[in-house]
């Protein structure tokens, strides 16, 4: 009897400790701030709405390059909305909202983070498998960004920017040379995304493609593998 009693203790410990796991990883409601934690600890985002206030032929037609931005912090449920748009999971399969050749899915999404709402500054890279952001550096490192890109400015004063990397490898084991060029065309669809996205939501962004790569790759800590694409500002229009 004493063998079981410790069993059934044993069991009852481990079940307590699962709804517990659960409810410390429960999903925050659209709008809800997510828990940003220390560095390597997940940041839950809301989830993304997948109705707009406008339509895709408005947000084609006021598509523009915005390089001027306000002062106004970017809300948790914005910024979701726009790494869902960039490379979010949109069926049960793992298929994304951009296109992928093979569905090979070469792109990693980082976020440079300066001013959002419950947020800390940082650098966290977007996980589309669960919508949410692992902090990988803490610290606003917007200056240190724009340093390696020229000095341009708008880098800087966005109040994050979305920097989208490559492993090339991913797609050029099943196509060879060519899925190289398949890797660019596929920043196109997700950079396209983000513009769109922003247009709904009243922002305005710009892509960048005028950097040192490895300047880049030192201030985000990337991997050797990965190779920048793309840098994003984003912020509310002036």
């Amino acid at each position: 009897m004493g063998r079981k009693l410790v069993l059934a203790v044993v069991v009852i410990v481990l079940a307590i400790l699962g709804v517990m796991a659960v409810m410390r990883f429960k999903r925050p409601s659209p709008g809800e701030p997510g828990r940003p934690g220390e560095a390597g600890d997940l940041v839950l985002l809301p989830e993304p709405h997948v109705m707009g206030k406008i339509s895709l032929e408005e947000a084609l037609s006021a598509r523009r390059s915005i390089r001027d931005y306000a002062d106004d912090p970017l809300s948790l449920a914005e910024l979701a909305q726009l790494l869902w748009a960039a490379q979010g999971i949109t069926d049960p399969r793992g298929y994304r909202t951009a296109p992928s050749a093979g569905a090979t899915y070469p792109l990693e999404l980082y976020v440079v983070v300066g001013r959002v709402e419950g947020l800390a500054a940082g650098i966290y890279h977007y996980l589309p498998d669960g919508h949410a952001l692992a902090r990988v550096a803490s610290g606003d490192r917007r200056a240190a960004l724009a340093g390696v890109a020229l000095g341009q400015s708008w880098i800087e004063e966005a109040p994050v920017d979305l920097v989208l990397a490559a492993v090339y490898e991913r797609t050029m084991q099943r196509y060879g040379a060519r899925g190289r060029q398949y890797v660019h065309m596929e920043a196109g669809h997700a950079a396209q995304n983000v513009y769109l996205q922003a247009v709904t939501l009243n922002l305005g962004t710009v892509v960048v493609g005028a950097f040192h790569d490895e300047g880049v790759r030192d201030v985000l800590g990337l991997p050797k593998e990965q190779q920048p694409l793309y840098i994003m500002p984003v912020g509310h229009l002036p």
